[in-house]
């Protein structure tokens, strides 16, 4: 019988057990921990994409610079963040004699109103009558009035574009209204309008006195404007419409024969309707309302006012309204009773300025309607 063969071992390849033990034991625990680090480092990947998959809009809340060449102002300044350079109005700003002037936009209150007095004292006394007062306030009505006609159609082209009819839609008039404001085509596209979701309030605000206004304005359809209309909704105080309905309204109060024909007497005595029949005859400012009528009303001196007479009248550039605006200033800032204001005297009474046609032609107006 031969004798087994026991295989060689070399000193150092002989492991002793609790070694053997130990390296079994080291990588029982090494291969689930790398394996759960795999997993891990796995799942990190998928879940983070290495490119964004959405990108936010780069367009909203950023204002755009402005599309036309002139400024558009609705109902106390719908527009008023289309100003040139964009940016939010600080007080100083919000009162501007030329809002395309980019120089005016730099100076405050006194400023603004000092280079108003300057420009209006045209006898360079250092003081403004009456007179001064009502040419200055009727040139910046006519200059606004004038401004307001021809840009009508510029601006209604502009927006009269889906489809091009005509008309202006209210969907194409809130398309360009969020698009003024610096919202991305994709944003209007999808806009909600009835929740205006990721809207500031003050715009739903906006939008909701724009609604308003453009059902006032709208006569032939609600959902759309016509050119005229479109002047009554941004200007209501330039509109032909207007001026007719304010002339029918004359009528309706003063015209009592019904002859379309006023005669001093139905202007001056006016008559409310009391219990019944009766009537009440009120004759308070009677002789002021008699010489009004001489004055502004009956421009031929017949003694009658017909419809042409009373469109003049009403209309916004007529001298009365002027005339109207600068005794009104008169009374609440002349100080010294000297029938004059200095410049003093409106710099007292800085916003009273401010906010008048003297000053801020535009915004008076819309603020009226």
């Amino acid at each position: 019988m031969k004798p087994r063969k026991i295989p060689f071992v070399r000193p150092e390849m002989r492991v002793p057990k609790r070694l053997r033990h130990l390296e079994i034991l080291r990588w029982s625990y090494t291969v689930p921990v790398l394996c759960y680090v795999a997993f891990f480092l796995m799942i990190w990947t998928l879940a983070v994409p290495l490119k964004p998959t959405l990108k936010a809009p780069k367009n909203v809340g950023v204002r755009r610079p402005v599309e036309d060449t002139f400024e558009v102002r609705i109902r106390n300044s719908n527009f008023n963040s289309d100003r040139k350079g964009g940016g939010s109005l600080d007080e100083k700003n919000e009162y501007l004699v030329n809002v395309n002037d980019e120089e005016n936009s730099k100076k405050d209150k006194a400023e603004i109103l000092a280079d108003v007095f300057v420009k209006a004292d045209v006898d360079k006394n250092g003081k403004l009558d009456s007179k001064e007062l009502a040419q200055w306030i009727r040139m910046k009505i006519v200059e606004h009035i004038s401004a307001a006609v021809s840009n009508n159609y510029g601006l209604f082209t502009l927006i009269d574009v889906n489809p091009r009819n005509g008309v202006i839609s209210w969907k194409e008039y809130h398309a360009y209204f969020l698009k003024k404001r610096g919202f991305s085509d994709k944003y209007v596209q999808n806009h909600d309008e009835r929740r205006h979701k990721g809207l500031q309030r003050s715009i739903k605000e906006q939008i909701m006195k724009d609604k308003a206004s453009w059902m006032e304005a709208a006569r032939s359809n609600p959902d759309s404007l016509t050119l005229d209309e479109f002047l009554a909704f941004t200007h209501p105080e330039s509109s032909a419409a207007n001026q007719l309905a304010l002339v029918d309204e004359l009528y309706d109060k003063f015209d009592r024969d019904g002859d379309e024909l006023l005669t001093e007497n139905e202007f001056a005595i006016l008559q409310t309707d009391g219990n019944g029949d009766e009537s009440t005859v009120v004759r308070q400012g009677e002789d002021e309302r008699r010489a009004e009528f001489r004055r502004s009303v009956d421009l031929n001196g017949d003694g009658k006012a017909d419809r042409r007479e009373l469109l003049h009248y009403v209309a916004p550039q007529s001298p009365r309204h002027s005339e109207h605006e600068a005794e009104a200033l008169l009374a609440l800032a002349d100080n010294n009773r000297d029938g004059m204001l200095s410049l003093d005297e409106i710099l007292a009474h800085p916003d009273l300025f401010l906010k008048s046609k003297m000053v801020d032609t535009a915004r008076s107006f819309h603020d009226e309607f």
